[in-house]
């Protein structure tokens, strides 16, 4: 399983951080390894300096081999809570995809 992390430009990819998300990603991802063939982290600062409302936001697109990709995207005040919210909601949408499959 490949993993690629794009940010946006107000966005400072550290290693440090690009490694924290590569460990949630194979975390949330572990039960489903063999089957998928990449993941894309994509994140963003939508609001850039504003403040106030979860302007954070992670979309998680996950490759299964031979079918179309699935995409979620998760809002929060952190990217943290961002990437983990949104390994969270691809976590339930693979589950519920590979168990449609499985009972083909």
């Amino acid at each position: 399983m490949h993993i690629q992390l794009h940010t946006d430009a107000r966005i400072e990819g550290t290693e440090k951080f690009a490694s924290h998300i590569k460990e949630v990603v194979e975390h949330s991802m572990s039960h489903f390894r063999r089957r998928i063939t990449r993941v894309e982290v994509h994140l963003s600062d939508e609001n850039a300096v504003k403040t106030g409302t979860p302007d954070k936001r992670c979309v998680m697109e996950a490759r299964l081999e031979g079918h179309p990709p699935t995409a979620v995207t998760n809002h929060a005040p952190s990217l943290e809570e961002a990437v983990a919210g949104a390994a969270h909601k691809l976590k339930h949408a693979m589950d519920s995809l590979v168990g449609r499959l499985e009972k083909r």
